[in-house]
């Protein structure tokens, strides 16, 4: 399996846009979700939204990705929408960040064809904190499932613990449950594994290269474009 993983600039990119999109929206469809704040279009006019992308190997098709939406005045995080309706802190919360140094990981998903190899439960989670280095961001946020807390923890995240139920929240359905997680030592890094921090760092330090990535369905080599100064 040979992939691509780049990085564009939402609102200047609006055909890999739409394809992010549209295979997002076809992953929460298969899980009966068709309301969720960060399947929201409206972001697409955001002029400081990035976003991940998986690519097969010949560009041609998009087969995974996540986005790192940016805080400012007239855009707020997509989360705290979502909260908002279930808990009012996240409003005195959210005064300890300044715009533009707070961002919301979200969309995160993977089709089918690389179901298997990591992208989006580890390597997609590993590559969203690298790219706060670009960004000079202070603070990461997220909503993770049950299933990514684990490698989110591993990451650096933490849970906030003050919002929700110690951080969890029944979203984006009843019966689904989020927990709301934040890294905001986004250059150190001192909560994460060393394996994962590793990682983290030399793709802040080479942020074009190829690399093998191991999985239990087998290695995957992935040229990496992380190179925000083109975008």
């Amino acid at each position: 399996m040979k992939v691509k993983i780049r990085v564009v600039k939402a609102i200047t990119s609006p055909e890999d846009t739409d394809k992010y999109i549209q295979g997002h929206f076809k992953v929460l469809e298969s899980y009966g979700v068709t309301k969720v704040t960060s399947a929201d279009r409206s972001w697409v006019n955001n002029p400081n939204v990035y976003l991940l992308l998986v690519e097969s190997e010949d560009g041609k098709n998009i087969l995974g990705g996540g986005r790192v939406q940016l805080r400012d005045s007239k855009f707020p995080l997509p989360l705290e929408g979502a909260i908002f309706e279930k808990d009012e802190r996240i409003v005195e919360y959210m005064t300890r960040y300044d715009n533009l140094r707070v961002a919301e990981y979200c969309g995160l998903w993977n089709s089918k064809e690389v179901s298997g190899y990591g992208i989006g439960s580890i390597y997609l989670i590993r590559i969203g904190v690298a790219l706060t280095s670009f960004l000079n961001l202070n603070c990461l946020m997220a909503f993770c499932s049950p299933y990514t807390v684990a490698n989110s923890q591993a990451v650096g995240l933490r849970v906030i613990e003050e919002l929700g139920t110690n951080g969890t929240f029944l979203y984006p359905k009843e019966g689904l449950v989020a927990t709301i997680m934040e890294v905001d030592d986004v250059q150190s890094l001192d909560r994460a594994k060393e394996e994962d921090k590793e990682f983290i760092f030399d793709l802040r330090k080479n942020p074009k290269q190829v690399k093998i990535l191991n999985s239990k369905m087998g290695d995957m080599e992935v040229e990496f474009d992380l190179n925000l100064g083109k975008i």
